[in-house]
């Protein structure tokens, strides 16, 4: 780690916040009053001649002001940031189905923000709790599963034969007994050893629903949520430059870059910053990531996040991020039976 004087780690300080705030290249008159130390104008360009030696500010073109870089905001992320969870009041979760938990979760970090929210949903089990026939119409049923967790899931089935209402229930009802608590793929085995103790009809029921289900519960890909992009417009990096807008939207349309990058929070404790251009994790300099991860009874099962300008407050994102995660947490997680 980089190892400051006093003087040189409140002058980064000041730079940092200030660069925040207004977006502009900090000369040492600035940096000056905006630190409160009585220093004169010559000592303040040393210790930021200093600091750009150690690459922790640049000048950008020909400025005569610096800007921190993204060792600069590590170092100032890592060491100087001083968070007040109590100043942040956000609304809670409500405790329903998890798709909409999680929609609601990606809005609340837009919103509370002003930036990208992105939220990792929990990867699909494939065990089920409860199923469910609905006749929609002549030979075509809705066949509806529910996850241990309150997830549902929905599939047309189209069959030969023209099931009653009670042949329907029968099957459920046979299914719901015999099988809830196992993973479908558990099910379609076990199935195999039943069928000649059922009446063939339902039989064939049952093997297209164990079919169904399996297609809609074996996807073990990760959904990402994504809420507030167009706040980006609004952020005078990305809006004066559209290269750097148009790299922004392409991250969020690369699914699978946006869940390895979050998903490398979820090893970690607490909250995490990525900073843009530091490393692979985000490959874009104007852009930063402050991510948690987020429980349900305990375990770890997805990730969430903020995505803003490198130039965010970080305080603030880290009281947004921490208590979303909370708060989501908390709204998924219920009483062990």
């Amino acid at each position: 780690m980089t190892i400051l004087d006093d003087r040189a780690k409140l002058l980064l300080k000041a730079l940092v916040e200030r660069y925040i705030a207004d977006g502009q290249p900090v000369g040492s008159r600035t940096l000056s009053r905006a630190s409160g130390l009585e220093l004169s104008p010559a000592t303040i360009r040393n210790v930021m001649s200093d600091l750009e030696e150690l690459g922790l500010i640049a000048s950008p073109h020909t400025s005569a002001g610096r800007v921190p870089t993204a060792r600069g905001y590590r170092l100032f992320v890592d060491t100087m940031l001083t968070v007040q969870r109590e100043q942040l009041q956000a609304p809670a979760l409500a405790a329903e189905q998890p798709q909409k938990v999680i929609l609601s979760a990606a809005q609340l970090l837009s919103n509370l923000s002003h930036f990208v929210g992105v939220v990792i949903a929990p990867r699909r089990t494939s065990v089920f709790r409860h199923i469910e026939f609905l006749r929609l119409s002549e030979r075509r049923l809705l066949l509806i599963i529910v996850s241990p967790e309150g997830d549902v899931q929905n599939r047309v089935i189209f069959t030969e034969t023209d099931y009653t209402t009670s042949q329907l229930v029968e099957a459920a009802n046979f299914l719901n007994t015999q099988f809830a608590g196992m993973a479908i793929e558990q099910v379609r085995e076990r199935l195999k050893g039943e069928v000649d103790k059922l009446r063939s009809e339902i039989a064939i029921l049952m093997q297209a629903a164990v079919a169904a289900g399996s297609e809609v519960m074996g996807d073990q890909t990760a959904e990402v949520v994504i809420s507030g992009e167009r706040n980006l417009l609004s952020v005078s990096d990305f809006s004066s430059d559209m290269g750097h807008l148009r790299r922004a939207f392409e991250l969020f349309e690369q699914k699978a870059q946006l869940i390895r990058l979050l998903d490398v929070s979820s090893q970690a404790e607490g909250v995490s910053i990525f900073i843009g251009g530091e490393s692979q994790i985000v490959p874009f300099e104007e852009l930063s990531v402050v991510s948690s991860s987020y429980e349900v009874n305990g375990q770890v099962v997805g990730t969430l996040g903020v995505i803003g300008p490198t130039r965010m407050p970080y305080e603030r994102m880290i009281q947004i991020v921490d208590i979303t995660s909370r708060l989501v947490s908390n709204a998924l997680s219920h009483p062990q039976k």
